[in-house]
């Protein structure tokens, strides 16, 4: 085989320590890659496969190396290709000038961009985070720590116990990390690196206990973010320690550059923010639908009418993270109802941020490096918003705003030198010149001078040179071989100065050069390189000395980031017609004329019919809602929890009155799905999750159980579902809030034996053999299901229908017997006739409100003849 060359070995040796990732090699002006990542790239980004020699004196016969290259000023859209679909990207480019450059140009990895620590814009999305994780797992507990490298971000908890890993799983539902670093422990738990693939599709690696080492994580955390950050970690419990420090390690590893705007750390402990797993995320569809996966027709979708994207992701993190405080919530509700009550300022504010550029995640580029001309132009074009933002934030009293008009810095001094020194349209790369402002700097317009009018420059001097010696046929001429020359004919030759060095005899003269004219020469065929660099070197000194001011800017730009979402809650509660909730600890829920806030903007033929809820610490704990499918029974509870989950994030609620006792936690077990990948059944996930929540639950939180047991048969399912009811009302085992929905009628005769539990129904209406839903909840419970009428509404055929019909009456007219000695083993009842199953049947069955008084005659008759069989 061949002897490699010498750039091949040198690609080999830094391919070694990067196996990982696929290699961008600088060679001149492409980015190439080579033998498997060359055919990787090839695939995915659709390149022409080529290839090359791979040693010296390579016979023909021996195998090519597989190449494939794209263009260096183009690689940020084919990264951005890359990372959507998981892949790591080392960047390695050229130390040195080639053009200076003793033998094989030195070559180094600057960055390894991953999908947790991409920054560049076209791989993100503007009202969303982009988190790293890094996850400490052990024996003891564990912790988790996220990081939006694109704004500097970062959140840090920890937890303990045997319930830590589900409360880490939790925590990921708030940031849906889009890479994971995970120590051994965290690395070996199969239900992590599930949920991970499966729900996230985040991609992870075992970052190994060498980066979760808890001395180095102590080390880089007070390092990173100072002494007192520090201290406010748990001592004794160092998991919170080690999952921040695994994270850092794998940054400082990959990201090789200036990370000083991750600085403010936030650590919080469990019980600060409400919790919700997995299933109430999806099944509230608070950032996307259960359906299409999109934001419209979420939660999300209504209140998101943020006009920055930072704004966007500052309110996207208070639906993710509702409050528990109430304090906390008073003051950001206090806020939003300042603004309601000033419609004209709230205009104002809205209109000055419309178009405010990204802060955070300029001021994270600018910090990084990357940043070109035209992220310092957008800074500078939302800096100079600040002013009238704060002047129209000063006029408000409430005490939040007031906070945030304080922290609002207009930044008029760094707005002033970008606007100073960048030129108002600067060109996409800040390597090509053309990206300062003329009269910024004396040099540089001095260059472009030359640059410019380098003619002019050399007649200039041929005019000062004429006056100066008194020769009139003085002239400066050029060529290749000498460049630039004086040439005076033979007539002037005793005039010449002594300053003049011969050159060249010519037949009719002779030519010279001078020093000026030489130092002249150098500036004119130099001027552009020259101005090129000095260009950048003023660029790079101006970026440095904003990110310098880092602190500032994010300060004020997560106060334009709050001020934004409060007026987007503000808004959409006037558009909408919502009310502020009074919220304290008082355990009660009590809502009038509730409505669901998404439902009601997607109606278009029919108003929303909006309905009452009171659940009380001690009385109504527990409500069983029954009646038939469509009718309004999951629309209803998910109203309930929304409400209180809006209530909780300190916005306005849609409802004419809302008195919300803050609970810990919202749990929702609605619909049913086969989890075919884990094999397991439509039953089994539902019985999961309901051992998931009678785990978890306290009795301050929400419990949203819909059709409990339906999975299994009958008279199971029945017993299953009576039991867990049970289970919630009893304050001695849980005592939870419950809205409970079920088909199982026979659950209503809970009301009188169970305390704290109540019935409702939705209200139908029958003409004929059609129904009506009225969307109502009314008292007591149903009388039946309705399921036939439902099925001819969902447009079964009418044979179908119809034979349905008949075999239902068989089978009740069958299972009579059935269904009372089954009763009657059970000691829930003491039937002990089939005549007395079928009056009880009948009297379900009936809607005394629709009955004439014949009729309601005719019934007693009919029912008496029944039991006097």
């Amino acid at each position: 085989m061949a002897e490699l060359t010498p750039m091949m070995k040198q690609y080999l040796e830094i391919k070694k320590d990067n196996p990982d990732s696929i290699l961008f090699f600088r060679l001149g002006d492409f980015y190439e890659m080579f033998a498997d990542d060359a055919k990787l790239a090839s695939k995915e980004l659709d390149l022409t496969l080529t290839s090359r020699d791979h040693g010296k004196n390579a016979k023909p016969e021996e195998e090519r190396v597989p190449m494939c290259g794209i263009p260096y000023h183009a690689s940020e859209s084919y990264i951005a290709r890359l990372i959507a679909k998981g892949y790591k990207v080392a960047i390695c480019e050229q130390m040195e000038d080639p053009a200076t450059a003793k033998g094989l140009v030195k070559r180094d990895i600057i960055r390894v961009v991953t999908p947790g620590t991409v920054i560049d814009a076209a791989c993100l999305d503007d009202k969303s985070g982009n988190y790293l994780c890094g996850i400490y797992l052990d024996s003891q507990g564990g912790g988790a720590a996220f990081c939006d490298l694109s704004t500097g971000e970062t959140h840090l908890t920890a937890f303990s116990g045997k319930d830590t890993l589900t409360h880490i799983i939790n925590e990921l539902g708030r940031f849906s990390p889009a890479e994971a670093i995970l120590s051994d422990g965290a690395f070996s738990e199969k239900a992590l690196t599930d949920v991970l693939t499966d729900k996230f599709h985040c991609r992870y690696e075992n970052g190994g206990e060498r980066r979760f080492r808890l001395a180095e994580a102590e080390k880089n955390i007070r390092a990173q973010f100072g002494e007192e950050a520090f201290s406010r970690l748990p001592a004794g419990e160092p998991a919170a320690a080690m999952a921040l420090g695994g994270l850092l390690n794998y940054l400082y590893e990959t990201q090789k550059t200036d990370l000083s705007h991750i600085r403010e750390l936030d650590y919080y402990r469990q019980g600060r923010f409400m919790e919700l797993d997995l299933a109430a995320r999806r099944n509230l569809e608070l950032t996307e639908t259960l359906r299409s996966k999109e934001k419209k027709g979420s939660l999300l979708w209504v209140l998101d009418k943020t006009k920055t994207p930072m704004g966007g992701r500052m309110l996207r993190s208070w639906l993710e993270r509702p409050l528990l405080s109430v304090t906390d919530i008073d003051r950001r509700s206090s806020a939003v109802a300042a603004l309601v009550d000033d419609t004209i300022r709230r205009e104002e504010l809205i209109a000055g941020m419309t178009g405010l550029g990204d802060m955070e995640r300029l001021i994270g580029r600018i910090v990084y490096g990357t940043a070109g001309g035209r992220d310092l132009t957008s800074l500078r074009a939302a800096m100079e918003k600040l002013p009238n933002l704060k002047e129209q934030l000063s006029g408000f009293s409430d005490r939040r705003l007031t906070e945030l008009t304080a922290e609002l810095d207009t930044l008029d001094d760094i707005s002033g030198d970008i606007a100073a020194a960048i030129c108002d349209e600067p060109p996409f790369s800040v390597r090509e010149g053309g990206i300062i402002r003329d009269g910024f700097n004396e040099e540089v317009d001095r260059l472009r001078h030359i640059l410019k009018s380098g003619k002019g420059v050399m007649a200039e001097m041929e005019a000062k040179e004429k006056e100066k010696t008194g020769i009139r046929t003085l002239k400066i001429g050029y060529n290749k071989v000498f460049g630039y020359y004086i040439e005076v004919s033979n007539a002037f030759k005793e005039q010449v100065p002594e300053t003049y060095i011969r050159k060249q005899t010519l037949v009719n003269g002779e030519r010279f050069i001078t020093q000026e004219l030489k130092d002249l020469e150098h500036e004119i065929l130099t001027a552009s390189e020259r101005v090129v660099a000095l260009e950048y070197e003023l660029f790079s000194a101006l970026r440095q000395q904003i990110a310098d001011n880092a602190g500032r800017i994010q300060k004020t730009a997560a106060a334009v980031a709050e001020c934004d979402a409060l007026c987007s809650f503000a808004s959409v509660a006037v558009h909408n017609n919502f009310c502020r909730p009074e919220v304290d600890e008082s355990g009660v829920i009590e809502i009038r004329e509730g409505r669901h806030p998404v439902v009601e903007k997607v109606l278009k033929d029919s108003l929303f019919v909006p309905n009452d809820t009171f659940m009380g610490e001690k009385e109504e704990r527990v409500a069983i809602i029954t009646g038939p499918n469509m009718a309004g029974k999951s629309t209803y509870m998910r109203q309930v929890a929304l409400i209180v989950l809006m209530a909780q994030m300190g916005s306005f609620v849609p409802a004419k009155y809302a008195h919300i006792g803050v609970v810990d936690r919202i749990f929702t077990r609605i619909g049913a799905s086969d989890d075919l990948s884990a094999g397991q059944s439509t039953f089994m996930v539902e019985m999961t999750e309901v051992s998931d929540i009678l785990h978890q639950a306290t009795k301050n939180s929400l419990l949203i159980l819909d059709e409990i047991g339906r999975g299994t048969s009958t008279f199971d399912g029945m017993a299953i579902a009576r039991a867990v009811l049970e289970y919630c009302a009893d304050k001695k085992t849980l005592g939870a809030k419950t809205l409970f929905a079920t088909h199982y009628h026979e659950l209503t005769e809970m009301e009188n034996t169970l305390p704290g539990t109540v019935n409702y129904n939705i209200a139908v209406k029958r003409r004929g053999e059609d129904i009506i839903f009225l969307r109502k909840i009314i008292p007591g419970g149903a009388d039946r299901s309705y399921g036939i009428e439902v099925a001819k509404l969902a447009g079964l055929p009418e044979k179908v229908v119809q034979r349905a019909k008949v075999i239902l009456k068989e089978l009740e007219d069958e299972n009579g017997v059935q269904y009372v000695a089954a009763r009657k083993e059970s000691d829930q009842v003491s039937l002990d006739a089939m005549s007395e199953g079928e009056v009880l049947d009948a009297i379900r069955r009936c809607q005394p409100d629709t009955l004439t008084p014949i009729e309601a005659m005719g019934l007693l008759y009919e029912l008496k003849q029944k039991l006097s069989k």
